[in-house]
């Protein structure tokens, strides 16, 4: 858990009708960030238009996804280790570290902090190779607002880029064996929150500013130094937050009815994935 400070709404960040964190000195306690996304496009060729890669390689199972949880498969796209292009696969959430010989067995963080990479023995050797950094491709992601009531609702939030279209996660992924078989997992790396993002978390998932910055990430020729300088919060101009469906929260609940909060009289008719 993280203590959190409040912090004064920024632009796209809806505030009617709803409550917003306890005044600054108050502390409340928030989830690990990041912890749902979205990846809505159901068209491989809008993806393989978008980030370089070959349409017929983008795995069906990544599309169309309106709550993507930890454990699952992300659409991830990574720079081969003969740099003849990119390759695009679906990574296990959740980074299996190296010393892991069974699923489960320790820590396998969905997150990890930019600032602090180059000093966890876990991160620092993937972010200095080029082939273990990532794209992790999104549309969206979730943060909750706990209510001032111990006992209260979580309002969950569905944040966007630039009126929701596709875009990329920096992260960092790794490929060994476990359980016997070969394992390809993922962590999506965060930053301090921009002024939308704040008055729920004081972090963020590393949102790739451009087209860009993203074939930066991806570069032989950039240094790890060089490529965590890419890692600034995204632009709050950029950012949106509307209110969604509480029940998001449920893992294997899939639907597009979770992108949007429902009325008070609406009944909630979800599917499980």
């Amino acid at each position: 858990m993280i203590p959190h400070r409040a912090r004064r709404p920024g632009p796209g960040f809806p505030t009617e009708g709803v409550r917003l964190p306890a005044p600054a000195g108050a502390r409340r306690s928030i989830d690990a960030m990041c912890g749902r996304f979205t990846a809505t496009t159901v068209d491989p060729a809008l993806i393989a238009d978008r980030f370089g890669v070959s349409e017929t390689a983008v795995p069906g199972e990544t599309l169309g996804r309106f709550n993507v949880c930890p454990t699952e498969p992300v659409l991830a796209v990574c720079a081969p280790d003969d740099g003849a292009g990119r390759a695009v696969r679906a990574l296990r959430w959740g980074l299996v570290p190296p010393w892991a010989r069974r699923l489960r067995a320790g820590p396998e963080p969905i997150n990890a902090r930019a600032e602090t990479l180059r000093g966890k023995r876990l991160f620092a050797p993937l972010v200095a190779r080029a082939d273990r950094r990532c794209l992790v491709v999104a549309d969206g992601w979730y943060e909750w607002l706990r209510s001032e009531t111990p006992r209260g609702e979580r309002v969950p939030f569905r944040y966007t880029i630039d009126g929701g279209a596709p875009f990329a996660f920096a992260g960092l992924w790794d490929e060994h064996r476990v359980d016997g078989e070969r394992l390809a997992s993922v962590a999506v790396l965060t930053t301090a929150a921009n002024a939308v993002c704040g008055p729920v978390h004081d972090r963020m998932p590393c949102v790739l500013s451009s087209p860009d910055a993203e074939a930066a990430w991806l570069s032989g020729d950039v240094d790890a130094d060089a490529a965590l300088e890419r890692l600034a919060p995204v632009a709050a101009e950029r950012t949106s937050a509307a209110p969604a469906n509480p029940a998001v929260n449920r893992a294997g609940v899939e639907g597009p009815e979770l992108l949007t909060a429902p009325t008070a009289s609406e009944p909630v008719q979800l599917s499980f994935g």
